[in-house]
């Protein structure tokens, strides 16, 4: 076997090992800031439930689904009411119109 395909079959049977990470790039300074802006933290946490799912509970439940990040794009930006304590409320929105910020605050939530 030559030393190129001994470095492919390497890099390939590498990256099949570790796998991929999807939302290595996700900046978790950018997106905390934007969660306490938008006062997210006020229902949520990253791994408790408090008045609402923990992000931890939000990602397993989207886990392998491809219409995850759409969905949850449209649950943070457009009003939605949802129910807690038996109680309808209106479920806040993302404190931003930056497309690149909604982008990354949806990856670290599904990367929990």
């Amino acid at each position: 076997m030559s030393t190129k395909n001994t470095l492919f079959l390497t890099g390939t049977l590498l990256f099949a090992f570790t796998g991929t990470n999807a939302y290595a790039a996700v900046d978790q300074a950018g997106a905390m800031k934007l969660l306490k802006e938008s006062k997210c933290l006020n229902c949520h946490d990253v791994s408790k439930t408090k008045k609402a799912r923990s992000y931890k509970d939000i990602a397993a439940a989207y886990k392998g689904n491809p219409a995850a990040a759409a969905a949850v794009t449209k649950h943070i930006t457009e009003p939605s009411q949802i129910v807690i304590d038996d109680e309808v409320v209106d479920h806040g929105n993302a404190k931003t119109k930056d497309p690149a910020k909604v982008k990354n605050l949806v990856e670290w939530i599904l990367s929990r």
